[in-house]
């Protein structure tokens, strides 16, 4: 019999609106649309977790992701949550796909595993807390003018990068950066992401004409199903290429690696299905030094604290992109990350994830319990 057994699940809908809208090549977003998985054992020990699905790119709403998180917890209640690698199986053989849903429930799994064993989340994952964390700021897609004075603005707040949305047209999309470059001068990294915005040769002809605006590298520019392309794209760019659509579990990472494809990964917990597959993706880079990337969809800073504590894994997780709860008008979490100047990320030291959402934020949402 195992020593702790889910009891309890439930499941919560949060609804958190932007300062302003945020947009990408994919469409805009005005407000945060997440769900939080709260799963109670019968010691006492409760862990959470978060999700930030994504129409678009993961296929997923917080509608289905309420849905199809009632079918997870049936399968899970009862079973031992220490056993991550049995849970995982049981809500794989439950539903395929649906990663984002699944990766609150994982979140919420290794919460209560890594207390039990005493560890914060990013010494179970067998980590350690030696480094800074910093985040970069998004610029999203605008007019050039705007995104000049958005950037300047992340810059003068002190972020040590500066990430870019693009996937327009080359004129447009050259003239962003143009422009931003004149605002912030080169002293400060540009990271730039197309999210999937451009065909094949215009991807190659804008990454050749931002050579000269010294750009640290460029996230998935191209359609995700064109992945057997991707590689003429890396080859022929002067700016490094990294896999994000492209990359969303461990047998993405395998692929893309074995294709030489690209030249990092973006992990993120909703693509993955959490922790325990983005472990996997780690452990496959690591073999050949590749850099990574960890991010996320608009989770709050529940979400993120996960993924810092992921970020402190490997050596090779080399960026941070955890700026979405700075984007949000109000802030539910208690405990997690904390912004430092500089957009420098504490991780918590307690054990487990370090984070939850508050009481009273609960009482207002929509809810169900399994």
């Amino acid at each position: 019999m195992p020593i702790l057994k889910i009891e309890q699940v439930d499941i919560y809908k949060m609804y958190i609106p932007l300062h302003e809208p945020f947009v990408i090549s994919l469409g805009k977003i005005e407000n945060a649309e997440n769900i939080i998985v709260v799963i109670r054992t019968n010691n006492g020990i409760t862990g959470f977790g978060e999700c930030s699905p994504y129409l678009s790119i993961n296929g997923e709403s917080i509608d289905t992701c309420f849905i199809v998180g009632q079918y997870l917890a049936k399968a899970l209640k009862g079973q031992d949550p220490i056993d991550i690698k049995e849970c995982s199986r049981r809500m794989n053989s439950t539903i395929f796909g649906n990663n984002s849903i699944k990766s609150a429930f994982d979140m919420a799994l290794y919460d209560i595993a890594s207390q039990y064993a005493g560890l914060p989340l990013y010494e179970f994952l067998g980590g350690k807390n030696d480094r800074s964390l910093f985040t970069d700021m998004t610029v999203s897609i605008g007019e050039p003018e705007k995104m000049a004075a958005d950037a300047l603005k992340y810059k003068d707040a002190g972020f040590t990068a500066i990430k870019v949305k693009l996937g327009q047209s080359k004129e447009e999309d050259v003239e962003r950066i143009r422009q931003i470059r004149l605002a912030i001068g080169n002293d400060i990294p540009l990271r730039i992401d197309a999210n999937q915005g451009w065909k094949v040769k215009t991807a190659i002809e804008i990454l050749q004409a931002l050579e000269e605006f010294k750009i640290q590298h460029c996230e998935e520019p191209i359609a995700r199903w064109k992945f057997m392309k991707l590689k003429k794209v890396k080859d022929n760019s002067p700016i490094p290429i990294m896999a994000d659509e492209t990359c969303c579990d461990h047998h993405d990472a395998e692929r893309l690696i074995n294709l030489e494809a690209c030249d990092s990964i973006n992990i993120k917990l909703g693509k993955s299905g959490g922790l325990y597959n983005a472990k996997k993706i780690v452990e496959q880079a690591d073999k050949i030094e590749m850099p990574m990337q960890v991010g996320g969809f608009m989770e709050s800073r529940l979400g993120m604290t996960a993924s810092a504590h992921l970020s402190l894994s490997s050596p090779n997780i080399h960026y941070c992109d955890f700026d979405t709860p700075l984007m949000f008008t109000a802030d539910p979490v208690k405990g997690g990350i904390i912004y430092l100047p500089n957009g420098e990320v504490k991780t918590p030291v307690e054990p487990g994830l370090g984070a939850s959402i508050d009481e009273a934020w609960l009482q207002k949402m929509e809810k169900v319990t399994i």
